[in-house]
Order: C-alpha cells, then structure tokens, then sequence
C-alpha cells in the first residue's frame, strides 16, 4: 500500500471519526436515547407488575397446601406455614385418587377418537371436494359455537335411553362428538397446505381413499394432532357441566370431586388446595412435554408454502 492511499484511508477515518462524535453526542440522539430506555423501564415495569399480579393466587395457593388447619387460621395466605405439612395431599389423594382415574380414562379416549374422526373429517373436506362440501364444513364448524347449557335436556334424554347414564362411555361419547367440529377445523387448516399433486399422483398410482389417508395423510400429520390433542385434552379435562349432568355416584369425575371438596358450611382451604394441584398436575405434565411440539403445530398451521 502507498504512503497517499494510507493518508487516505487515515483522513476518511478522522472524518468518519467525528461524524460518529458529532451524531451520537448531538442533543437530538440523546433525547432520542434516553425515550427508549424510559420506554424500555416502563414495559419492564408493566411485566413486572404483570407477573405479581399473577404469582400471589399461586403463591398464595402453594402456601396453604402446605399447611395446617391451625395454622392455616392464624396466619395470612400469603404467609408460609409455620410447620410445612403433607397431610393435606396425603388427604386429596385419598379424596380424588379414583376420580382422577376416571378422569384420565375418558378424557384420554375422547380426545383419541375426537382427534381421529377430526383428522378424517378435515382430510374428506379438503382433498376430496364433492358438492356441497363448503355447505357442510359450515354447518359443521357452527357447532363450535353452539353452548353446551343449550343442549343438555336432549342430551341428558339420548345419553338416559341409551342405558349409558352414569359410565365411562358417556362421558367419552359427548366429548368425542363436541370436540368433531373444532378437531375438523384445526385439520382443515393444515392439510389445505399439503399440495394437491401429492393426492394426484396416489390416485393415479391407484391407491384408494382410505389408502391415501393411512399411508399418506397421516404419516404428514403428527403437529396437528399435537395441538388438536392438547386442545381437546384440556377442554375435556376442565369441563365441569357435562360431569355434573351425565355422572352420578358410580362414575366420579375429578372435576366433580374436587368440588365437592370445597363444599359445605365450612371449607378446608389446605385440602382443597392441594386438590386442586393434584388435578392440574395431568395438565402441566402435557404441556411441558408437548410444550415445543405444540409451538411447532401452531406454527405450521399459521404459515403455508
């Protein structure tokens, strides 16, 4: 390098230099520095409120768990306990070991079967249009919206002359039939981004319906049935009407119990508590295993090639 080009490339560093002194220490970039960090305090701030707002219902649900009945009436619910005790899961456990049973049963088939015939469904009114399939998916999809106090009469009549009042498999019947028009939508979504080529080319290989959804459709599908799944596995799971109307003293539901634990003149607040952890254990369980798979699903059915 020459002695002109290295004086060159000195001045247009000096230059350089000073123009980066003279931006950044201008009166108009400070102001503009300084709006963001206060913006920047403010959100945290927000959050930060946000996440007390709501840790103390947690927190204040853990404390009691562990606490005596005593204690639990001396101290505030924010307080920890003066002597942690697990009598009080040892006590829900007891309460709600069967129910919760029940519970993982018919909420693990019902979202099987309503994955499954939700799968089916999406595939026939996607890949394979016939007339009046729009019609139809309408009709379907409007049963999302349809509350269930609105049909618990004819509910409760068909589920009785059925001779299945009070078993698992009501249970599993109305929440596998409910859960069709929200699995079908899901599934719709996401195979509307699979190329029709694809089913193309396996009719004329001559692969029939079920064929092309057995060894094509769902071989493509594990994402959407992890967030039909989660879906339907919390929906089912949460739901408390269906257990009050369909079960009685045979078929238990969890939800059911653990209401029961909270009722009477006087409630103890540490046994309903820690109830109340034992039945949202299943749930956190899915989510923090199926937490990323979920995202994925999401994903997957939000963008489309």
């Amino acid at each position: 390098m020459s002695s002109y080009e290295v004086n060159q490339s000195e001045a247009l560093s000096v230059i350089d230099d000073s123009k980066w002194e003279k931006i950044h220490g201008s009166k108009e970039f400070r102001l503009s520095k300084m709006k963001k960090i206060i913006k920047r305090v403010i959100l945290y701030a927000i959050l930060l409120v946000a996440l007390i707002i709501t840790i103390i219902p947690l927190w204040s649900g853990i404390m009691s768990a562990f606490k005596t009945q005593a204690d639990l009436s001396l101290t505030s619910p924010l307080a920890p306990p003066s002597i942690p005790t697990f009598e009080p899961f040892i006590y829900a456990w007891q309460e709600l070991q069967g129910p919760l049973i029940n519970s993982v049963l018919f909420t693990t088939l019902a979202t099987i079967f309503s994955c499954l015939l939700g799968s089916i469904c999406g595939f026939v009114l996607t890949k394979l249009k016939f007339k009046g399939s729009n019609t139809v998916f309408l009709l379907l999809t409007l049963g999302i919206f349809l509350p269930y106090q609105s049909i618990i009469i004819p509910l409760f009549i068909t589920i009785t002359n059925l001779e299945i009042y009070d078993t698992l498999w009501a249970m599993v019947l109305v929440h596998s039939v409910y859960g069709i028009p929200m699995t079908t939508l899901l599934f719709r979504s996401y195979y509307e981004s699979i190329p029709n080529s694809i089913i193309d080319a396996a009719k004329t290989d001559g692969a029939g319906v079920m064929a092309i959804y057995r060894r094509l459709i769902l071989p493509l599908s594990p994402l959407p049935f992890v967030v039909a799944g989660v879906f339907q596995f919390t929906s089912i799971w949460n739901d408390y009407l269906f257990a009050l109307i369909l079960t009685g003293a045979r078929f238990e539901p969890a939800s059911f119990a653990l209401s029961n634990m909270a009722g009477g003149t006087e409630t103890a607040w540490n046994n309903t508590m820690a109830g109340t952890f034992l039945y949202s254990l299943p749930i956190l369980l899915i989510f923090v295993l199926l937490g990323k798979y979920l995202m994925q699903g999401l994903m997957a059915g939000a963008v489309k090639g």
